[in-house]
């Protein structure tokens, strides 16, 4: 994605956004929460799991290696979920997708503190990230469909 904006010479200047992926990984209508571990400013506070996009790597890709290594697990990537946030001061933008684990993994906390598994009516029990509590809005009918 491009960002365009006038520098103060009134130039407009072009730069690359980041794209940051989450996954909102789904079962039997829940959600799982991730609580963050560092840096000490958002310790304890929950995300989707999830991280940058390599230059070269699809979105998607992106998503499959980044639950790979946060969490020990395979998932399968389906629909966006929400709109993208902007976020780091208007450097990057997050996009989550919805996901599935696959062969019966089960999540493991390897850069989390916590795991939680959230149903619809628990989601506001947690203390979102401030880029991932817009999503969380979109969410609640993907979880109360089933």
């Amino acid at each position: 994605m491009r960002t365009e904006r006038a520098n103060h010479g009134g130039q407009i200047e072009r730069r690359d956004l980041k794209v940051i992926v989450g996954a909102a990984i789904i079962e039997g209508g829940r959600v799982l929460a991730c609580a963050r571990s560092a840096p000490p400013e958002v310790a304890g506070m929950f995300e989707f799991p999830g991280g940058k996009v390599e230059p070269g790597e699809s979105e998607t890709a992106a998503l499959v290696r980044e639950c790979a290594e946060e969490l020990a697990v395979r998932v399968e990537i389906g629909e966006r979920v929400g709109r993208n946030v902007r976020m780091a001061h208007g450097r990057s933008v997050l996009k989550v997708y919805a996901a599935r684990l696959l062969h019966g993994d089960r999540p493991q906390a390897l850069e989390h503190s916590a795991l939680r598994w959230l149903t619809a009516a628990e989601l506001d029990d947690v203390t979102w990230l401030p880029a991932d509590a817009p999503i969380v809005a979109a969410l609640r009918p993907m979880l109360t469909r089933g």
